[in-house]
């Protein structure tokens, strides 16, 4: 059992693991930006292709990233309890379901013309999109292996790798880029093609990077990751894939409501929408940081859970809420003093319709201050919650909350009572205090009883 800490200790040893993830976090979000600026230089329809065409990938590799996430409390947990062994199992199966799910997924990707086309995307910017998908997809086996590494690295306290392969990728994301889109350093000018390949070459590299270091660490050799890989351990792929799916319908589930969100833009008018992109850009960066935390607070919460030291469970998650609260005041002040100056940023300062959309988007940052609590809070008791290994009423939770309340509320507030795009970003206020509060509410029932009596995924 861990010996009782400080919450300056927590403090410390949270953020010694959170800012690192942050950090990776952020370069990971800066691959997004750097392919949507490049191929906005290139063309307006690659530009538009790529924001069609990631975004069904993201949909896809959110779905498959869950087993990768279940990884990351489960070697805590193994570690917590002194079971090396099972450090090993479970992270080797979590690599196979990322194989499997990255297989099963891509005939998707290849006839993925048609189904853009069903849903209404314009038939020359759907072929695009699936031309980029077929090559890009390829990349979703090396992205989802990629991310069990981190997990795995991350629990095992090994972040500051995880930072600096990340950053080196978006590096090397940026060269491949100029090269191939524009046909730069005597390379074929490939355009939107040339961003995909460039996708899978940084994917593929990052992988080769993380499970070098992985296995040729000496602090980490005792775990054999690669060990008798192509062996399978059946009891351990289904633990992982047990814990790992709901974990998935999770993330996919808070992504649909955002992206219900910006097709109810769509429906109120350009300029909203623009705002809309501009706003929910400024937000996910800053939810990165709430993520990095919530990382961190999972692997904290899965060491004390293995380990049944229930009072350094609750100092560890109460330090990381409080830090997640802290970062939530910060960004509300940025988002309350600085709106006009953050969202011109984005802007053209030729751009007709510039002083319309900084004013919408001005408004929407208002909003996204009102739910930075709600956001913080929901994110980080995830983490604690996937910490503890219980996932399945917390999927249900949240599904209810994004879906059943949010979406609605967001429609009835923009369309119903006429206040539009302020109206259903209200929408989205309501649904993530929804998920806030009752997944609050499912960690406290845990963090009052003993945790030895708690099995995986809350059954007692």
């Amino acid at each position: 059992m861990m010996t009782q800490q400080s919450y300056s200790s927590h403090f410390r040893a949270t953020l010694a693991l959170g800012l690192p993830l942050i950090g990776s976090n952020i370069a990971q979000f800066g691959l997004h930006v750097t392919d949507t600026v490049m191929l906005g230089w290139y063309s307006v329809p690659a530009l538009a292709a790529v924001v069609l065409a990631a975004s069904t990938f993201f949909s896809i590799f959110i779905l498959g990233s869950g087993f990768a996430l279940a990884v990351m409390p489960m070697v805590a947990g193994a570690i917590g309890a002194g079971q090396p062994t099972e450090v090993r199992r479970v992270a080797r199966m979590g690599l196979w379901l990322s194989v499997l799910f990255g297989i099963c997924t891509y005939p998707a990707m290849w006839w993925s013309g048609g189904l853009l086309r069903a849903l209404g995307q314009a038939p020359d910017i759907a072929e695009l999109a699936q031309g980029y998908l077929r090559i890009a997809g390829l990349g979703m086996i090396p992205a989802l292996l990629v991310m069990v590494l981190k997990s795995y690295l991350a629990a095992l306290e090994r972040t500051q790798a995880v930072l600096w392969t990340t950053v080196a990728a978006v590096g090397l994301n940026i060269v491949v880029n100029w090269a191939l889109i524009f046909g730069n350093w005597g390379a074929p000018e490939l355009g939107l093609q040339g961003a995909a390949i460039a996708s899978v070459v940084v994917q593929m590299a990052t992988l080769i990077v993380l499970a070098n270091y992985a296995h040729r660490l000496p602090a980490l050799r005792q775990y054999a990751l690669f060990q008798r890989m192509w062996r399978p351990d059946w009891p351990a792929f289904g633990r992982v894939f047990r814990l790992g799916w709901p974990i998935g319908l999770t993330g996919l589930a808070e992504s649909g409501l955002f992206t219900a969100s910006a097709i109810m833009m769509g429906w109120v008018g350009t300029q909203e929408l623009a705002a809309h992109g501009i706003a929910l850009e400024i937000s996910a960066l800053t939810f990165m940081v709430h993520l990095g935390l919530s990382n961190a607070a999972t692997v904290r919460a899965g060491r004390a859970h293995g380990e049944g030291d229930m009072p350094h469970l609750r100092r560890a998650a109460a330090a990381a809420i409080l830090l997640s609260l802290a970062v939530g005041i910060v960004v509300i002040v940025i988002y309350l003093t600085l709106p006009e100056f953050i969202i011109s940023l984005f802007l053209s300062p030729d751009e007709p319709q510039r002083a319309a959309i900084i004013a919408i988007g001005t408004a929407l940052l208002v909003m996204s201050a009102l739910f930075q609590f709600a956001d913080a809070g929901q994110v980080m008791v995830l983490g604690l919650l996937r910490g503890l290994q219980d996932t399945r009423v917390p999927m249900i939770m949240a599904s209810v909350s994004y879906w059943l309340i949010g979406i609605p509320a967001s429609y009835v507030l923009g369309f119903t009572l006429g206040f539009g795009g302020v109206g259903i970003w209200g929408g989205l206020v309501i649904g993530l205090v929804a998920a806030a509060v009752m997944l609050s509410l499912r960690l406290w029932h845990f963090l009052r009883q003993d945790p030895a009596r708690t099995g995986p995924n809350g059954v007692a």
